[in-house]
């Protein structure tokens, strides 16, 4: 099989999301945020997952959109958690 470099940062994406959401977890941040963090870091390696196993062009094209949607909601949950002092 062909490597998917694509697929393999987006599944290291969503360990390092889970990790820092158990940092953040054990530091006591509030978990209503934090949860936002883990679903949108962890649901691009999965709808990249699901964009490789596509029924059409137009069916990968989506679930990659999809997953570049969450990817930049990923990235503003950290900049809050950043821009919040939360995170150094």
């Amino acid at each position: 099989m062909k490597r998917n470099v694509i697929l393999e940062k987006s599944y290291l994406f969503g360990i390092r999301t889970v990790k820092l959401f158990l940092y953040l977890k054990k530091c006591g941040v509030d978990e209503v945020l934090i949860k936002q963090l883990l679903k949108s870091g962890t649901s691009v390696g999965a709808n990249v997952e699901e964009a490789v196993g596509a029924s059409s062009r137009r069916d990968f094209i989506h679930k990659l959109s999809i997953s570049y949607r969450e990817a930049r909601e990923t990235i503003y949950w950290i900049k809050l958690l950043k821009d919040a002092q939360i995170l150094e």
